[in-house]
């Protein structure tokens, strides 16, 4: 088996370029034939690579680095009918995916270790417009700030460089006219922000979408009605008080496998976050592409609540594996198996 690290050598403090032998290591320790390759600063690099590595025959892929990169390796695959594993190590700012799967985000060894484990669990992914996402999607005048965090805030103090962000921001957030269009319903009316989650881990915060299943094939969808600045300090309020916010009135939550999204004035410009980045403006559909991916993942320390169909797929192949070895046993001792006595 071969394995294929690309890995953003500026993450983190440089700390993947500083661990790359013990990650190589532990490839190595798995079965895999390694290699590694360092991102550029040449425009989706990483997507390139991992595109170029899964045509080539890798069985596994680890992307090392923030969430920007580990994106651009699943939009590297997610389109090829064959796609090859993967497994993250984090070194970003929130690590938002690393979060969602248990993976350690304090030590590189100890993430990369989790392949040792050998457990995976097969993730949704999102598609926008030919654009994959794992995380979030999201548009709105309240999904802006992040496009306004320097980076080298994000790197210095994290999540709080969003919150302050957000705070800031709160005041001159206003509502757009929006036609929303999902499963089991359709919203027309003021908004300021819709938001679409893979997870329940989003910029550090699991509250946001507290029941999120990884594998279902839905999105929590998160509709926020009301642009007023004291609502919009209770709402998030809410959010760290247990994710009451799901419940209120101001609030459209549901689970869907699509959304088409546009604004109702064709003046108005609606930007649309994907996994923290600029992907385009609306008019925009987003699909749920299920289970189409599986990841290296702490899969025991995942409550069980988050995986739905796996779980049943798992005790169906465990099942059947144990008859065929019965199949394959000679149960009274006579020297046949039982096929052979079946012929």
């Amino acid at each position: 088996m071969k394995a294929r690290l690309i890995y953003n050598p500026v993450s983190g403090k440089e700390l993947v370029r500083k661990n790359l032998a013990d990650i190589l290591d532990v490839l190595e320790k798995a079965g895999y034939e390694a290699s590694a390759f360092a991102t550029t600063p040449e425009e989706e690099s990483a997507k390139h690579e991992a595109t170029r590595a899964a045509l080539a025959g890798f069985d596994l892929i680890v992307a090392a680095g923030g969430d920007g990169t580990i994106n651009e390796v699943v939009n590297g695959i997610a389109n090829l009918p064959v796609r090859p594993k993967m497994a993250i190590i984090p070194a970003g700012t929130t690590n938002d995916y690393a979060r969602a799967l248990k993976i350690p985000r304090d030590n590189i060894k100890k993430a990369a270790e989790v392949i040792l484990t050998g457990k995976s669990i097969k993730m949704d992914i999102g598609e926008a417009n030919e654009r994959y996402f794992i995380n979030i999607a999201a548009g709105g005048y309240l999904t802006e700030l992040t496009y306004e965090v320097p980076s080298e805030l994000k790197t210095i103090f994290g999540y709080l460089a969003y919150l302050a962000k957000g705070a800031e921001m709160l005041p001159r957030v206003k509502p757009i006219n929006v036609h929303l269009e999902y499963e089991n319903g359709i919203y027309d009316g003021p908004a300021s922000m819709f938001f679409l989650g893979l997870t329940n881990s989003v910029g550090g915060l699991e509250q946001i979408a507290p029941d999120a299943k990884l594998d279902d094939g839905k999105f929590s969808l998160i509709i926020v009605k009301t642009a007023n600045l004291f609502e919009m300090i209770h709402l998030v309020a809410m959010v760290f008080n247990g994710g009451r916010h799901v419940n209120d009135p101001r609030v459209i939550y549901t689970k869907t496998s699509f959304l088409h999204a546009e604004v109702q004035d064709d003046a108005t410009r609606m930007m649309i976050n994907l996994d923290g980045e600029y992907g385009g403006d609306a008019p925009m559909t987003f699909i749920n592409h299920q289970q189409h991916i599986e990841f290296f993942a702490n899969v025991d320390d995942i409550a069980d609540e988050a995986i739905t169909e796996q779980e049943y797929d798992e005790t169906t192949r465990a099942f059947v594996n144990e008859v065929e070895e019965l199949a394959q046993e000679d149960l009274d001792g006579d020297g046949l198996i039982n096929q052979q006595k079946e012929d």
